[in-house]
């Protein structure tokens, strides 16, 4: 029999190790908050012992907002998490994301590769990183995209107009996100896989668009916690099952880019190029061009029809706007190309302010500090800190931009009503170290 005295024993240590654990985890959330140089930056007090607000904010998709508001409370560098900061300085900025500058990216973007592949959204380490950037970078150039695909894009961008005209004829009003939203998946979808999906003329959404918006939300909150994930695989509902298998079909869109590019001489894409380096030593494996593929299209369909949304609706809004930039469309020949939209002043400004206020990429680019750490804005931040910054602050920062919440186009427009394009505190495609093709 076991004695009392033992039984005594083992409960009094039932009763002791939890306390200890509660005494360790205690002791190490008062060293994080308080002996830490972070612990000069300011901020809400308890985001020093936890980021459950941050995580908060982020999956009732206020994040943007409530760190816009930590700013206007303490200023351009805050503590947002025990161990985040975000700047919102232009300078500062600069700094953080400029080519070289020894800042590298956070490993929270990991968190959207798949097993050991990365796309160069996922990539972290620097070289690796350049060098698929290299790789990609002549398929976007403005040469590239005229000469191979400004017919494509201009004869359904003539499409999705002449469904919105019709629309309107019949029903006095257009959902125009609709149309963006068939035009852009039209667009992207010839890009990959060298044919469109024939959204406009379908009107009709389709499972494409369905699995390309749940894999954007999934990968998004999953991102945030990471454990979800896993916890959905044994949720024995077809629903849960369904979200996971969002990323499956993503990555088989993927497949089928490649598998056009190699094989369908009329089907040549955008990934044709890649194929071919792929087959020299050290290229890129079928499948990784086939994650680069999916992370293409995921990146490319909802975000641009909304900005497209928001352009219009701005526009539109504002009966001023809308007779200047009408007045210097008009003036355009019959035939124009795209290199004459590019010389209109006003419609760039226009452009450039939608982007300004409504881009797709507002949100945080984490970084982190080189080794040994670095000073920002007069504070020493530590290697191994997340430094974010969002272009939804950067985009509205008052010494920058006068009345930064007015839609103003003028604004980007110099004394002589010439183009002026902006030189700092403007990120609307997370540009410096990761351009336009990652941020």
């Amino acid at each position: 029999m076991v004695s009392s005295q033992a039984m005594s024993s083992t409960l009094n240590w039932q009763l002791i190790a939890p306390g200890i654990l509660l005494s360790i985890w205690l002791i190490k959330l008062l060293l994080n908050a308080y002996y830490t140089p972070l612990r000069q930056i300011p901020g809400p007090l308890y985001a020093k012992f936890t980021h459950l607000w941050l995580k908060k904010a982020v999956l009732s998709g206020r994040r943007l907002h409530y760190i816009h508001e930590l700013h206007q409370k303490y200023g351009p560098v805050v503590r947002i998490a025990p161990n985040e900061i975000d700047i919102s300085d232009p300078a500062m900025f600069k700094e953080v994301h400029k080519i070289g500058g020894g800042f590298t990216k956070d490993p929270w973007y990991q968190s959207f590769r798949t097993g050991d592949t990365h796309d160069v959204f996922s990539m972290i380490d620097i070289k690796e990183h350049s060098q698929r950037r290299k790789l990609f970078a002549p398929l976007w150039t403005n040469s590239a995209l005229h000469a191979n695909w400004e017919r494509a894009v201009y004869e359904k961008v003539q499409v999705a107009v002449s469904q919105i005209k019709r629309e309107i004829a019949t029903t006095g009003h257009a959902d125009i996100f609709k149309w963006w939203t068939f035009m852009t998946t039209d667009v992207i979808s010839h890009l990959a896989f060298g044919e469109p999906l024939g959204m406009l003329e379908r009107q009709s959404r389709n499972q494409f668009i369905e699995n390309i918006e749940i894999a954007t939300k999934v990968g998004g909150v999953c991102a945030e916690l990471p454990w979800l994930r896993y916890i959905i695989q044994f949720i024995p509902l077809k629903q849960f099952r369904e979200l996971l298998r969002a990323d499956d079909y993503v990555q088989e869109y993927g497949m089928l880019a490649i598998e056009n590019a190699r094989t369908k001489i009329d089907k040549k894409n955008v990934f044709s190029r890649i194929i071919a380096e792929g087959e020299k030593e050290g290229g890129l494996t079928p499948y990784e061009v086939a994650f680069e593929a999916g992370g293409f299209i995921v990146a490319g369909s909802g975000t641009t029809a909304v900005t497209l949304t928001y352009l219009v609706w701005a526009v539109l809004s504002h009966p001023d706007i809308q007779r200047r930039l009408e007045a210097e469309v008009n003036d355009l020949p019959s035939g124009f190309d795209d290199s004459q939209l590019e010389s209109l002043p006003y419609l760039n400004a226009v452009i450039d302010e939608t982007l300004r206020l409504y881009g797709a990429a507002p949100g945080s680019l984490p970084r982190q500090p080189p080794k040994g750490g670095a000073n920002i804005g007069g504070y020493f931040v530590p290697e191994g800190t997340t430094v974010s910054s969002q272009a939804y602050t950067l985009h509205r920062n008052p010494d920058l931009y006068p009345e930064p919440n007015r839609f103003n186009p003028s604004r980007w427009l110099d004394s002589d009503g010439k183009y002026s394009p902006p030189t700092s505190g403007y990120a609307p495609f997370a540009r410096a170290q990761g351009g336009a093709i990652s941020p």
